[in-house]
């Protein structure tokens, strides 16, 4: 009896192995364990009032069992109240904001809603990569569109700011078949906060074609620089964006899947309606916890403690970054930062394994730091096509969603770098 090999979709049959695999794989090799400044996961748990809203609702009836598929009540009131003054409007917990597990499912579920097969989503370079399989599993084509890297960032420390979109190649991105524009605000990997005026631009983009525009601000909480929304510069827009939120963000528990969307009732419906097929509803104890955090956050004084411990948190690693004289990009918001390490010259012959070799140089230097100096990174040419991907091969992304132990750890054991700079 013969036995063939079922094959899968082509939608996951073409795919290479992630970058998350590749540096899992290398950490578990290493006979001493590296500091992982790697993947955007907390190494600490959520704050006491967040962790008591949990062990609380698991004891609650209701919260044991299925939620309204649009999220439960007290949770869309809370994110009602938490938003209405950062939206400048009365937000509808009823018709204007859903649930979602996670804000990955967010997208999914926007996505979902609005592409046919063709339709094209353009994407901003460097992209959260789940953008790209969300895009395409729901049949629509990615096109991608840039963010330039300032010359400087290999001499100096610069700010994010100075990382510009390519507003010429966006406009030149537009087609009859353009369906949406996706927009990451603070951004993951950069730390970049797009400035009014840049909003404005790719508003301005938005409306003349009547586009449709995913604006993922989950880390919409941790800025250090003013932060205006989209969706909040012309009345018009708020019918143009969907807003996309994270609880596991917010409050650092990104394994409790909760998310948000938030947007008008006439384009938020169909994403609620693509939720519910997607997964109907999410996990209820913990919506019930998300709802008592924003609560207490604001009694606790939570929000100013959150950016103050971030701002000290990536001192640590602007700290070390100086000290080799490696340049790295300011970040304006997120708890990630973009180092440049063009002057970092790894030993000749080094044995790289065979598929880092074929990857653009940040794939080698992260392999290498990771063996060598203990310290394992993120390549970001992942969140860039192979055309684009020389803008990004000499960084690596950093991430400081850590402990100041890890940290400080980490910062001592870049140290070693200054014998190859």
């Amino acid at each position: 009896m013969t036995t063939n090999t079922i094959l899968p979709s082509f939608r996951v049959a073409g795919s290479r192995p992630d970058v998350w695999t590749m540096v899992n794989q290398a950490t578990a090799e290493c006979k001493v364990p590296p500091v992982s400044l790697s993947q955007g996961f907390f190494n600490y748990n959520p704050p006491k009032f967040v962790l008591d809203a949990a062990k609380k609702c698991i004891d609650d009836v209701s919260c044991n069992q299925y939620s309204h598929t649009r999220g439960r009540i007290n949770l869309r009131n809370a994110l009602s109240k938490a938003y209405s003054p950062l939206f400048n409007r009365k937000l509808n917990p009823e018709t204007e904001i859903v649930v979602t597990a996670g804000a990955n499912e967010g997208f999914y579920s926007v996505f979902a809603a609005y592409l046919n097969p063709g339709d094209e989503v353009i994407l901003m370079e460097p992209f959260f990569d789940q953008y790209v399989s969300n895009v395409q599993m729901n049949g629509g084509v990615p096109v991608y569109v840039p963010m330039i890297p300032p010359k400087e960032g290999a001499e100096r420390p610069v700010s994010a700011k100075e990382w510009k979109l390519d507003m010429n190649r966006l406009r030149a991105a537009i087609t009859d078949k353009t369906k949406m524009i996706v927009i990451n605000t603070p951004h993951n990997p950069l730390g970049k906060v797009f400035s009014e005026e840049e909003l404005n631009e790719i508003a301005d983009i938005v409306l003349e074609h009547n586009l449709l525009v995913v604006s993922d601000e989950v880390y919409d909480r941790l800025f250090y620089t003013p932060f205006v929304r989209l969706a909040t510069l012309r009345p018009e827009l708020f019918r143009h964006v969907i807003t996309v939120g994270s609880g596991g963000k917010t409050f650092g528990c990104t394994g409790w899947r909760v998310g948000w969307i938030i947007g008008d009732e006439s384009i938020i419906n169909h994403s609620a309606a693509a939720h519910t097929r997607i997964c109907f509803c999410v996990n209820s104890p913990l919506q019930e916890a998300t709802a008592i955090a924003f609560e207490e956050a604001d009694k606790v004084g939570y929000w100013d403690d959150y950016i103050s411990s971030y701002k000290k948190r990536f001192s640590i690693l602007a700290k070390a970054f100086d000290q080799l004289g490696i340049p790295y990009t300011i970040p304006d918001g997120s708890y990630y930062v973009m180092a440049n390490f063009a002057n970092v010259k790894m030993p000749e012959n080094y044995p790289f394994p065979e598929h880092i070799l074929s990857r653009p140089r940040d794939f080698r230097l992260c392999f290498w730091m990771l063996k060598e100096i203990g310290v394992a990174t993120i390549p970001p040419t992942e969140f860039y096509t192979d055309e684009d991907a020389s803008m990004a091969q000499d960084y690596l992304r950093f991430s400081f969603c850590k402990t100041y132990e890890t940290l400080e750890e980490g910062a001592e054991r870049l140290q070693k770098l200054n014998h190859f700079i």
